[in-house]
């Protein structure tokens, strides 16, 4: 049971609110349809009820709200709009990945793709989906949590007959089943068709409540279209006192008040071509208003629930593995920091360079400013994110990406362990060129060991900054321009302030790449914590 109470968005400056004082039920066993012209508030209201829209009243999904609710996914399935899925991964391995956030297994993603048809399209990478295809597995997608409500936004635009009939079929028998059903539609003759109950909206307030069977009594219409190079002879023959026609135009003709045996025979008595003749319905147009004439953007004094962000994953590590190894980027970035340090290894023993030591087996020449392994690591990290807000697979259509410390702690343990095996990677790779091709001997245990764990304190703290930077700024570029940051404009500042006079830090001198890292990667965390505790408190009074 779905019970939207009071539901009212954010005034917008003079305008009356895009949905005004909107209450209603969804029942269980039936489909709920929100019908309205473009612009009569239909999306916003079933954001109001997501509570991704700033605004006044609240929805009950089973007696609560939605946020009282530990793993919404379980209750409510949503589809807003188009699939936001990287157009690389498949369509199996973006289900699995939601499965991990939606705390569903694994073998969910199976299940739904065979419920919505695309079994054999399993393997098949997003970006070769057709629209049908995409809004299959956005119908997947909110099936994954095996929740028993559904939410979707005209999840038939721009579809074929086919797969518009498809949807439809699986919607009335999700109902069927005992699922409650909402759904956004346009076209009145649909709403008709589909739904068990009919709300309509304009201008964002309740026109009427209604059965289908109500509906259709009060707002859908009877006629026969009838197409004839004779309309209007037609016309004149079907003429009488029950008997309503209209002219759409030179050739069609509707007629109101008869059948079509009555104007086929009509036709055949009098030698009448006919091209087309059917029963329709029509639309009688909206009802008025029950709210009355109420002033544009009259707004109660209650206070403003501002939006939330959706829920972060059930299963932040496995989502997170899930989302890193699903694509080939990840992998390619690996290859290709192994390789680089390795060239880059190779080019610093033939320029000479005869000590082992970390810049030797890192292949980190003075002219970069990072090691090469070091920066993949880097740009792994500002993926981690950057890719969360390209490709929100978290958040519904429009809807912020959520930012909780449990799912940075996840980003922070899993690429920086991916950052961790591309060092490992390169000084592998390093150690094997400096005693084969440079004749260097292995470099004694404690050596190693100190070079070791300087090298993957170095790796950790480029990936944790990527993390952290594109956490922050929301982008890829500036997660990675955050890790180039650090050596190329904080280590000089703070070897410049460790050389000062007033300062005694040698050894801060010595080593200022490292200590920098610890300086960004602490301001970077504080900025992050700081975007999640301001957005704790969804709670405002306007």
């Amino acid at each position: 049971m779905i019970q939207a109470i009071g539901l009212t968005s954010a005034s917008r400056g003079d305008e009356a609110p895009a949905v005004d004082d909107l209450t209603f039920d969804a029942r269980p066993g039936e489909i709920t349809a929100l019908l309205g012209d473009s612009g009569a508030g239909k999306s916003t209201a079933l954001r109001l009820m997501l509570e991704l829209e700033p605004g006044r009243g609240i929805t009950l999904f089973g007696g609560r709200p939605l946020h009282r609710h530990a793993h919404p996914a379980n209750i409510v399935g949503v589809l807003l709009g188009d699939v936001p899925g990287h157009p690389s991964r498949t369509a199996r391995g973006h289900l699995r990945m939601l499965a991990a956030a939606a705390g569903a297994p694994a073998e969910r993603a199976d299940q739904v793709l065979e419920i919505v048809g695309l079994r054999d399209a399993a393997d098949r990478r997003l970006g070769e989906f057709s629209l049908g295809m995409d809004r299959r597995l956005g119908v997947a997608a909110a099936l994954l949590g095996d929740p028993p409500a559904l939410l979707l936004d005209d999840p038939a635009q721009d579809l074929s007959p086919r797969d518009t009939a498809w949807l439809y079929g699986l919607l009335k028998t999700y109902a069927a089943r005992g699922g409650t059903v909402v759904v956004t539609v346009s076209d009145p003759r649909t709403a008709g068709r589909l739904a068990d109950r009919i709300v309509t909206l304009d201008a964002g307030r309740l026109v009427a409540d209604q059965s289908a069977q109500e509906f259709g009594r009060g707002r859908l219409r009877p006629y026969v279209a009838v197409q004839s190079p004779q309309a209007e002879r037609l016309a004149l023959l079907l003429a009488g006192d029950e008997t309503e026609i209209t002219h759409e135009s030179g050739s069609r003709i509707c007629v109101y008040g008869t059948t079509t045996a009555r104007i086929g025979e009509t036709a055949f008595r009098h030698g009448i071509l006919l091209h087309r003749l059917a029963d329709e319905v029509g639309d009688t147009g909206v009802p008025e208003s029950p709210h009355g004439d109420r002033a544009p953007g009259a707004v109660s004094l209650a206070p403003v629930r501002e939006a939330r962000p959706p829920a972060g994953p059930a299963r932040p590590v496995r989502y997170e593995l899930r989302r890193l190894a699903g694509i080939r980027g990840p992998w390619l970035i690996a290859l290709a920091g192994v390789l680089a340090s390795a060239l880059s290894t190779l080019v610093l023993l033939r320029t000479g360079h005869h000590a082992v030591s970390l810049r030797l087996l890192t292949g980190w020449a003075h002219s970069l400013p990072l090691p090469p392994a070091a920066l993949g690591g880097g740009l792994l990290g500002a993926l981690s994110y950057g890719q969360e807000f390209r490709y929100p697979a978290l958040a519904p259509a429009n809807a912020p990406v959520p930012r909780q410390l449990r799912l940075l702690l996840a980003k922070l343990v899993v690429n920086g362990g991916a950052a961790l095996a591309i060092a490992g990677g390169a000084a592998a790779a390093g150690v094997v060129e400096a005693h084969f091709l440079g004749g260097h001997g292995l470099p004694r245990l404690l050596v190693l060991a100190r070079i070791a764990v300087t090298w993957g304190v170095l790796a950790l703290v480029c990936c944790w900054a990527g993390v952290l930077a594109a956490g922050v700024f929301r982008t890829t570029a500036l997660g990675l321009a955050g890790v180039l940051a650090v050596p190329l404009l904080v280590a000089p500042v703070v070897r410049r302030a460790a050389t000062a006079p007033a300062i005694d830090a040698v050894r801060l001198a010595t080593q200022p790449v490292r200590y920098s890292f610890v300086l960004s990667l602490f301001a970077l965390l504080c900025a992050y914590v700081a975007t999640v505790l301001r957005r704790r408190n969804p709670i405002s009074f306007r």
